[in-house]
């Protein structure tokens, strides 16, 4: 399963210095506007311990990590939607991802200019949202005027184009699409077609100076748990991107002393990953045996036969039977021969949801 996480925000937020230090690779980073034309994109491994404690117990030195692209896009300004900076060049970017993951500056240095002059993170956030809105609310024009002439030809495109219209004039109320009431399946198709950028998932980076971080660290044991606005309801990652380049270059006993002097429990990308992974309704189950431990990617509510369709298509066609047992019940018994002995191995059907952390072991036909 394929995964896009969009890195937005104004110029010199910290946008590229965040991509270099969750992928490790040296994408430009320079103090002025547009530096990053061209998306850099990163493959990105989903932090989790799980799978070493499963490599152990059956014996493998392999290990498969689930995955999420991230995509660094050129600096948003005021004016986007009507063509200014780069224009629709980042907006087709944006188009093209599942979810956005907005950095908003929080700190001070005369050093890095700021588009606008001062920073402000508020002010920041509603440029965006408004250079975002009015890119819909173009899109929308558009789509509400073609269905309007096919609904004059067939009468069954006439409830998609009243949708439309709904939709329409809530975005040109400054009302994102991730807000428009959803309440039937044809509705959710429709929006979806629409492609509009407001109606991403979204989640906030705010980047800080290491003074904060540190202060703001030490005082909650938390990265993430800034107070954010009563009217805004998008999920908030606290982070120093300076700082998690830095550790992006460390040997791991090196990394874990540092988080320790900052009083964190795991770099800030971790948390960043775990919740853009999340944000997509994502969960993670294993497969364990000899050859590898690995961790698949599946939509939460997924039954067994659409999980193992993520493995190969033809898993999920000629699925029969799977042997579901919990991660920690597998690392604890000592493997699966152990947890069948202890009754911990279940043998499930076609209609088995998926539970996070299951480890599978799947029956098919050929």
């Amino acid at each position: 399963m394929s995964l896009s996480i969009g890195i937005i925000g104004l110029p010199n937020v910290g946008k590229s210095t965040l991509f270099n230090a969750l992928t490790k690779n040296k994408a430009e980073a320079s103090n002025y506007p547009f530096c990053t034309i061209d998306p850099n994109v990163g493959i990105v491994a989903v932090p989790d311990e799980r799978l070493r404690k499963l490599a152990k117990v059956v014996k493998t030195e392999k290990i498969v990590p689930a995955v999420v692209e991230f995509v660094d896009i050129a600096g948003i300004v005021a004016g986007a939607s009507k063509g200014e900076g780069l224009g629709n060049k980042f907006l087709s970017h944006i188009r093209e991802c599942d979810a956005i993951a907005e950095v908003v500056r929080d700190f001070s240095d005369s050093n890095v200019i700021h588009v606008a002059g001062d920073f402000n993170s508020e002010s920041d956030k509603e440029t965006i949202k408004t250079e975002l809105i009015l890119a819909d609310i173009e899109t929308m024009q558009r789509k509400v005027s073609s269905l309007e002439k096919e609904s004059r030809i067939d009468s069954k495109r006439q409830p998609e184009h009243i949708f439309a219209k709904e939709v329409f004039s809530l975005i040109e109320k400054g009302i994102s699409a991730s807000e428009v009431n959803i309440d039937s399946d044809n509705k959710k198709i429709w929006l979806k077609s629409f492609q509009l950028i407001s109606a991403k998932p979204h989640i906030y980076i705010l980047n800080t100076d290491e003074e904060a971080l540190t202060r703001h660290s030490r005082e909650s044991g938390n990265l993430d748990s800034r107070v954010k606005p009563e009217n805004d309801n998008v999920d908030t990652v606290v982070i120093c991107a300076k700082i998690e380049a830095e550790l992006a270059e460390m040997l791991d006993t090196e990394k874990l002393e540092y988080l320790k002097e900052i009083g964190a429990k795991e770099p800030g990308l971790n948390t960043l990953i775990k919740k853009a992974y999340d944000l997509l309704g994502l969960q993670s189950y294993f497969t364990a045996g000899e050859i590898e431990a690995r961790a698949w990617t599946i939509k939460k509510g997924d039954t067994a036969p659409q999980a193992a369709g993520v493995i190969h298509t033809d898993f999920e066609k000629g699925f029969i039977k799977a042997d579901v047992v919990n991660w920690k019940d597998l690392v604890e018994t000592g493997g699966w021969t152990e947890a069948r002995t202890a009754g911990k191995v279940r043998l499930e059907g076609k209609d088995y949801i998926m539970q996070e952390g299951d480890t599978v072991i799947f029956k098919f036909n050929n």
